[in-house]
C-alpha cells in the first residue's frame, strides 16, 4: 500500500502547477481546426488521459457547431471565443451531458458575460483539482466560502470533474497494485 500512496502523491504533485489559460492568455490569432485540436490537447492532456477519453476531434467540433454550443467558424477559422468554449466543453463533457453544458454556458454567459464566465470556469476548475489533490494527500482544506447561487452549477460541475479525475487515478493505481501483488504470489 505504501507504493500506491507514493504513486498517488506523485500524481498530485504533478498537478500542483496545473493551469488553464485565462481569456487574455488564449491566442489572439484565428486558428484552423487542426491548430485548435492541438491547442485543446495541450491544455487538457495534463488532466485527461487521452488514451481513455478522446479530447477533441474535428467531428466533435462540427457536432458542437451543429448543436449550437459554439458559433460556426468564419472561413474555416476559429477565434479566441471558440477556443474558450472548447476548453470548457472538453472538460465538462467528462461529467455533464452536451445539453447540460449548453445550458450552463448560456446561463453563465448571460449572467456575467463569456469572458468572465470562462475565467470563472478556469479558476474553479483549478481550485477543484487542488482541493482533490489536498484531499488525496490527507491535507486539510479550509472551510468553503459562501457561494453565490448563480455560481453553484459551475462550482459543482468543476468539483465533479476533479473528483472523477481522482477516482479514475486511484482505481487505475489500485488495479496496478493488485496485479503486482497477484504476480508476486
Amino acid at each position: 500500500m505504501d507504493e500506491l500512496h507514493s504513486e498517488i502523491l506523485e500524481w498530485t504533485e504533478s498537478l500542483v502547477d496545473f493551469h488553464l489559460p485565462r481569456w487574455d492568455e488564449l491566442p489572439e490569432l484565428d486558428l484552423y481546426m487542426d491548430q485548435v485540436i492541438t491547442l485543446i490537447d495541450k491544455y487538457a492532456s495534463p488532466i485527461i488521459q487521452s488514451e481513455k477519453h478522446p479530447l477533441l476531434t474535428a467531428s466533435m467540433v462540427n457536432n458542437y457547431v451543429k448543436k449550437g454550443l459554439i458559433p460556426p467558424p468564419v472561413k474555416k477559422r476559429y477565434t479566441k471565443r471558440h477556443v474558450a468554449f472548447l476548453v470548457a466543453i472538453t472538460l465538462l463533457k467528462q461529467v455533464l451531458t452536451i445539453s447540460e453544458i449548453k445550458e450552463g454556458i448560456l446561463f453563465q454567459g448571460h449572467v456575467i458575460g463569456i469572458r468572465q464566465a470562462y475565467n470563472l470556469f478556469c479558476e474553479e476548475q483549478e481550485k477543484a483539482i487542488q482541493h482533490v489533490c489536498l484531499y488525496a494527500t490527507g491535507k486539510s482544506v479550509s472551510a468553503e466560502e459562501s457561494i453565490p447561487t448563480e455560481y453553484l452549477a459551475v462550482k459543482a460541475a468543476t468539483a465533479a470533474f476533479a473528483n472523477k479525475l481522482l477516482a479514475e487515478k486511484v482505481i487505475e493505481k489500485e488495479k496496478s497494485y493488485l496485479q503486482g501483488e497477484a504476480n508476486e504470489k
